[in-house]
């Protein structure tokens, strides 16, 4: 009987980190959120994360900081954006995620800066992102991760094509 909850667990906690992980997402581009849609956003992308640690890899868990430091860097609160794009990066780093998602952590990580004012190291970690972005196989890939790095100075959000 045990089994049966475990497994039934696990399908809704990755269904729940997926949802607030969209969810969260959606947030993040709509163009005029109000305070509480900012709070909604915060909490959103930490249940996300949340459930990816019970349920998911190393890959989910540095997305989910990744996600949760480009949300603190949207409501302008630099200390925490930091942080988790710190956690991030360390994940990327200890479980060899790749380029892509390493560059997304320097990008997270220059995003903060760019939110603190620390523009020395804003330019410091945008130059790291374009660096790993060069040894992303995949075009599309690469693209998308360019595309974010190119609106860490204008602190806004690349457009979907």
């Amino acid at each position: 009987m045990s089994e049966m909850k475990t497994t039934v667990d696990k399908e809704l906690h990755k269904k729940l980190a997926i949802d607030l992980f969209n969810h969260t997402w959606d947030l993040i581009e709509k163009i005029d959120r109000s305070k509480l849609e900012d709070d909604s956003m915060v909490n959103a992308a930490h249940a996300s994360r949340y459930h990816w640690g019970i349920v998911g890899t190393p890959l989910h868990f540095a997305r989910g900081e990744w996600q949760i430091s480009r949300v603190y860097s949207l409501v302008g609160r630099p200390e925490p954006a930091l942080f988790h794009a710190n956690k991030s990066m360390e994940l990327c780093v200890t479980n060899n995620l790749g380029d892509f998602d390493l560059g997304f952590a320097y990008e997270a990580l220059a995003r903060a800066f760019a939110v603190e004012g620390d523009l020395k190291k804003r330019d410091e970690y945008i130059s790291l992102a374009k660096r790993s972005a060069e040894q992303v196989e995949k075009e599309s890939e690469r693209e998308w991760l360019l595309k974010n790095v190119r609106t860490v100075l204008s602190l806004t959000l690349p457009k979907w094509e």
